[in-house]
C-alpha cells in the first residue's frame, strides 16, 4: 500500500499545506521575514467531469481537458484514465504585502510584485514536488503548466487564452466562483496564486458549493459593489468584464513606474486588494 494509506486526500492536502508552511523559499528573506503566501486551500475534481468539456465551448476547442493531458503526457497508457483526478490549490498572497498593495492607485507594490515574480517560481516548485511524491509511490502526476504542449494562444472569441486554466480548474475543484475582474473569488479571496495537477491517483472529489460561475460576485448576483472597477487604473474592468488587452497595456506601462527588484515584469494587482473580495468572499447581506 503506498505510503498515505487509506485516506490519500488528507495525504496530499497535508503535504501541499507542509510544504507551503515548512519551506524556507516561501519569500521569508526577500519579504523580510514575511511569506509570499499563508495557508493554502486545495480542492480535489474528478479527471472525467462533465465540466471540463465545457471550457472547450466557453475558452476554445485548444482547451485540453483533464484526461486529454494525462494521454498526452503518458500516451503508453491511453484509456487506462478511469478514477483520475485534478488535484487543485490556492495560496493566499499574505496579508502584509496585501496591505501594501491597497495604498497603490496606479501601479503594484515591490513587494507585491515580488510575490508575483519569485511567488510564483515558488507555486512551481510546489507542483513539481507533488507530481514527484505522487510518482514515487508509482502513479502518473503531471503539472499541466509545465508540459511541453501547454500555450497561450489568440483566440478569437477571447483575445489570449491558454490551454489550461488553473482558474477553470479551481471552479471545477471546488474553491471558488469568478468575479467581475476575472479573478476567481475564493475562501480566502482573490488575493492569491493557484496552481494545479493531473494524476491517475483517485481521489475523493471536493463538493461545489456554488450553483453558478459567478455566484460569489456582488456586481454579478446583486447588481451592488463593482469596486474592481474603480480600482483599475487601466480601464480594463467595467460592467461587461474584464478587458485582458487593455489590462496587458497598461501593466506593461505600470511596470516602469515601479521601483527596486521588479525584474522588469509586468504588474498592477490592483484589482485583487482593497475590494470586499480582496481575502474572502463578500457578504451580500
Amino acid at each position: 500500500m503506498p505510503f498515505f494509506g487509506d485516506n490519500p486526500e488528507d495525504f496530499v492536502i497535508q503535504a501541499i499545506q507542509r510544504f507551503v508552511s515548512d519551506n524556507p523559499e516561501n519569500g521569508t528573506s526577500r519579504l523580510n521575514g514575511v511569506p509570499y503566501f499563508e495557508n493554502p486551500l486545495v480542492g480535489i475534481a474528478d479527471a472525467s467531469d462533465p465540466l471540463f468539456l465545457t471550457f472547450k465551448d466557453i475558452i476554445g476547442d485548444f482547451y485540453l481537458t483533464p484526461v486529454e493531458v494525462l494521454e498526452k503526457s503518458f500516451p503508453e497508457h491511453k484509456g487506462l484514465w478511469e478514477g483520475a483526478s485534478v488535484i487543485s490549490w490556492i495560496l493566499p498572497i499574505a496579508r502584509p504585502t496585501r496591505e501594501r498593495n491597497r495604498r497603490e492607485t496606479r501601479c503594484s507594490s515591490d513587494v507585491w510584485l515580488l510575490t508575483k515574480t519569485y511567488g510564483e517560481e515558488f507555486n512551481i516548485k510546489l507542483g513539481e514536488y507533488l507530481a514527484s511524491l505522487i510518482t514515487e509511490q508509482g502513479f502518473c502526476a503531471v503539472v499541466p503548466t509545465l508540459t511541453p504542449f501547454f500555450e497561450i494562444i489568440q483566440s478569437e472569441q477571447h483575445g489570449f487564452a491558454a490551454n489550461w486554466s488553473e482558474r477553470h480548474v479551481a471552479y471545477a475543484a471546488g474553491l471558488g466562483t469568478f468575479g467581475l475582474s476575472g479573478a476567481l473569488i475564493t475562501e480566502r479571496g482573490v488575493a492569491m496564486r493557484c496552481g494545479s495537477l493531473v494524476t491517475n491517483l483517485h481521489l475523493k472529489p471536493t463538493p461545489r458549493l456554488y450553483s453558478s460561475a459567478r455566484e460569489y460576485c456582488l456586481f454579478s448576483t446583486r447588481g451592488t459593489c463593482g469596486r474592481c472597477i474603480e480600482r483599475c487604473p487601466g480601464g480594463a474592468i467595467s460592467s461587461e468584464g474584464h478587458d485582458k488587452e487593455l489590462c496587458m497595456i497598461h501593466c506593461a506601462s505600470a511596470v516602469q513606474e515601479i521601483e527596486g527588484d521588479s525584474m522588469g515584469m509586468p504588474g498592477c494587482g490592483l484589482c485583487q486588494t482593497a475590494v470586499p473580495c480582496e481575502a474572502c468572499i463578500p457578504k451580500k447581506g
